[in-house]
């Protein structure tokens, strides 16, 4: 906020034009003073008085009334760098109703000052889009009292403040994670009673919403004392909490009426009691709702059978305690490379399901894609690699807790419920870290996802062309990485420039060891993987035509390929949409329930924000971009349209015509 300097008494007048009286200055004038300050404007008895305009030396300038020397009344102020203030003045300083508007931060406010301080009601914008703002009371600069806020982000928050931080009752909207909170706030963050409520939106078709809500009491922004959750699917928790778990003394009624209390611990239930009689193992008594019901027969078969009832149990309330964030995964994950739906529903396929596996390093754990695909043992051997396949809530979730127990079950073997501790670990070391993270050359470049998706049916059928039966008595077929090789160089696709080498590099782009790419030759690999290393080889091939020509793209030298490297690969896996503020937390559904930090940040930014950029540099920067994508998308269509296509439509022509010949040779000829 500008300073403006102190009252204009102690000039000294240098140099004066216009009326006098009895000598003094009078009437309409200009006066010069010492320091190199001037006046023009009406005088009265030597006094300033009347309408003027004083420019003090530094540059700072007034424009208004002045009564006995001092801006008093309606008037101007503007700072050199083009900062003003136009509105109310008394004794020289901002006082009543005006509107100040900040140059070098966009920052306006208009409303009332108190002695040259925001003071009783005002609004302020913080940017030049004015979508981040405030209304409400002030006291001396600071936000107090009652007010709306409305972030950068969109989020919105209703009510009390202290000292420019959310302080007293009031109403927080998360609009993106779909949350909202109303109840007491202390220093920026929940503190007291209140209600948290998280809205899930339907993904996998339900034509209802699915709420959860807590009520109770909250300690420093973290659910602390008694509560009760409402879950979505039914279930009830009523007790004691600590640090957003439930801890100490609880009631859990899950949705079949059955009531288990005792003892909780991080979320754990310790002991319990059961009012009602124990339903039987292979009974509906999951305490999940129906759309997040788990099918893990399979597994619970590996477990001794007094132990399954309890196991399943425990797995599901941490299910249960994660459902607000595994919901957003897959709401996230069935979206991707989707431009609309017809009913607004997506369900989400195999084919992103592999990308959510892969963009948390589930590969990196000793198990190839593939392998996951057998593990959940559904679908038929023609469909359990195919990357149309639905997936809906029930089965990703069943995949999770089949697969944190296949990689952890040996780590865990000494806790006291495996499956939940297993869970529990594939949560916090690898989905909630990682997920929304996206890599990979086919949704990692959203602005290329469309172009390439054209491709996919095509290119599903060439992937199980070259597909094989890899190990008896298994039934479905795959290909590995050495076959993928084999198919390049059957095709005609690799020559001097475009190496062996260099094709493994775009295989291994994702691989843990990436050094080591021996070790990989003999992995399968799905679709995805498959389709991805052709996108990485589009990049390469078709940049290479560009640069050298066509009529010079069958004659390069081999030196090439100890200069060149994947740096298109490279960049597109550095594309990370900014994730979940739940990721930071270790339990991401309670996470993603408590207030993101970067709304308790944005409530105590100042008036003082950073410029932003130029509207020119903007459009530049969106011609630029749409350019890039143009381009990329030329390189999409020539690679399948020119190159590969072509070369698999020949090879089959060749191959047909080949096997007719040999049936030919075998068929005698009748003299």
């Amino acid at each position: 906020m500008y300073q403006l300097p102190s009252t204009l008494f102690n000039l000294v007048l240098q140099r004066h034009e216009g009326g006098t009286s009895e000598g003094q200055c009078h009437g309409n004038g200009v006066a010069c003073f010492e320091g190199g300050h001037m006046y023009k404007g009406m005088f009265a008895k030597g006094l300033m008085d009347g309408p003027g305009v004083f420019t003090w030396a530094g540059g700072l300038k007034y424009e208004g009334e002045f009564v006995c020397n001092k801006p008093m009344g309606q008037g101007t102020y503007t700072w050199p760098d083009g900062g003003s203030y136009k509105g109310e003045v008394y004794d020289g300083v901002r006082h009543g109703t005006g509107t100040y508007e900040c140059a070098k931060s966009a920052v306006t406010y208009t409303g009332q000052w108190d002695q040259g301080k925001r003071h009783g009601k005002g609004e302020v914008f913080y940017d030049q889009s004015k979508t981040s703002w405030y209304k409400g009371d002030w006291v001396k600069n600071s936000r107090e009292g009652f007010g709306v806020r409305c972030y950068p982000s969109g989020n919105i928050y209703s009510g009390e403040w202290k000292n420019n931080l959310r302080h007293g009752e009031g109403t927080m909207r998360w609009l993106q994670l779909g949350q909202e909170y109303v109840g007491m706030w202390q220093d920026g963050v929940q503190h007291g009673r209140g209600t948290h409520i998280w809205m899930l939106r339907r993904t996998d078709g339900s034509q209802y919403f699915h709420n959860n809500r807590y009520t109770g009491d909250y300690v420093k922004g973290q659910r602390h004392g008694q509560g009760t959750f409402f879950y979505a699917g039914g279930a009830v928790y009523e007790g004691e909490l600590r640090n957003d778990k439930k801890h100490g003394k609880g009631k859990f009624t899950s949705k079949d009426g059955h009531v288990f209390e005792g003892e909780f611990e991080d979320d754990q239930m310790v002991t319990n009691e059961l009012k009602g009689a124990l339903p039987l193992s292979g009974s509906d008594s999951s305490v999940l709702v129906a759309d997040m019901a788990l099918n893990i027969e399979s597994l619970l078969d590996k477990i001794p059978e007094k132990k399954r009832s309890t196991e399943r149990k425990q797995v599901e309330f941490v299910v249960l305690r994660q459902d607000a964030e595994l919901r957003s995964i897959y709401s996230f994950y069935c979206r991707l490379g989707q431009s609309r739906s017809p009913d607004k529903t997506f369900l989400l396929c195999r084919l992103q399901l592999w990308r959510l596996l892969k963009d948390c390093n589930i590969h990196h754990h000793g198990i190839t894609l593939t392998q996951i695909d057998h593990l959940m043992k559904v679908d038929s051997p023609t469909q359990i690699h195919s990357p149309y396949t639905p997936m809906s809530l029930t089965r990703l979730l069943s995949c999770l807790v089949i697969v944190a127990h296949h990689i952890y079950n040996k780590d865990m073997e000494s806790q006291k419920y495996l499956l939940a501790s297993c869970f529990s670990k594939l949560m916090t070391d690898d989905i909630l870290p990682n997920a929304k993270n996206v890599k990979g050359l086919l949704f990692g470049r959203p602005h290329l996802s469309a172009a390439a998706l054209n491709y996919t049916s095509r290119c599903w059928d060439v992937y199980q062309a070259h597909c094989q039966v890899q190990a008896e008595p298994r039934e479905d077929r795959t290909m590995t990485c050495r076959h993928l090789l084999w198919m390049f160089k059957e095709l005609g696709l690799v020559d001097n420039h475009l190496t062996t080498v260099r094709l493994l590099k775009i295989i291994m782009a994702e691989s843990q060891d990436p050094n080591n790419p021996s070790s990989y030759l003999n992995l399968e690999i799905t679709f995805l993987e498959f389709f991805e290393v052709l996108l990485g080889f589009a990049d390469i091939k078709c940049q290479w035509v560009s640069e050298k020509g066509p009529e010079e793209s069958s004659s390069s030298s081999s030196s090439d390929e100890e200069t060149s490297d994947l740096s298109e690969v490279e960049d597109s896996e550095k594309i990370a949409p900014t994730s979940s503020p739940a990721h930071s937390k270790e339990n991401s559904s309670e996470a993603a329930e408590s207030s993101p930090a970067q709304d308790i940040i944005e409530s105590q930014q100042d008036v003082e924000t950073k410029v932003c950029e130029e509207p020119q540099s903007a459009v530049h920067r969106e011609e630029h971009r749409v350019e890039e994508m143009e381009v990329n998308d030329q390189t999409i269509h020539q690679f399948f349209n020119h190159f590969f296509l072509p070369a698999f439509d020949h090879y089959q022509l060749v191959t047909k015509l080949m096997e007719e010949q040999k049936l030919c040779q075998k068929v005698p000829l009748n003299l």
